[in-house]
């Protein structure tokens, strides 16, 4: 009788104390794969959409030494026309390179696909889609010029 008392005991130990490390093992294991914390995870200021882990199409811009991050560099200029920020010290990721370059001085095509659907992609060095300069972006964006507005979209696709 003793014996069976013990192994009653020795099962419900055992029961008890597998239960608690699968407890743990799945609370502590739920979020182990997720690379979301804080310093690498950027949201533009603009759409609050979380910036492309590839960079393509990111910009950011220095305020006075605190550096914004944007999606797209559409995202920039209306944010620095919101909030009343000059527009230097840009920096925008080039397509053909595929490294940070000043924005000023980039070339831009106006018809690719961009997170907002703005179409103007970064080019270090200019070639036949390249067709305008930043002064010509930061126009256009606050026109209302871009591709993700149907009329304009509609006449640089041709159809």
């Amino acid at each position: 009788m003793r014996e069976l008392q013990i192994n009653t005991l020795f099962v419900k130990r055992s029961i008890f104390l597998l239960f608690t490390f699968y407890f743990l093992l799945f609370f502590t294991g739920c979020d182990s794969g997720s690379d979301k914390s804080a310093e690498s995870l950027r949201i533009c200021p603009e759409c609050n959409m979380p910036l492309p882990k590839s960079n393509l199409h990111t910009s950011s811009l220095n305020d006075n030494g605190k550096i914004h991050y944007f999606d797209d560099v559409g995202c920039m200029v209306l944010w620095s026309k919101e909030n009343n920020v000059e527009l230097k010290n840009m920096k925008i990721f080039s397509n053909d390179t595929k490294k940070y370059i000043d924005a000023s001085k980039a070339f831009y095509s106006i018809n690719e696909r961009t997170p907002m659907n703005y179409g103007f992609a970064a080019y270090e060095k200019k070639n036949e889609n390249t067709i305008i300069d930043f002064n010509e972006v930061k126009l256009r964006m606050l026109r209302g010029e871009h591709m993700a507005n149907p009329k304009i979209r509609k006449k640089i696709l041709g159809y």
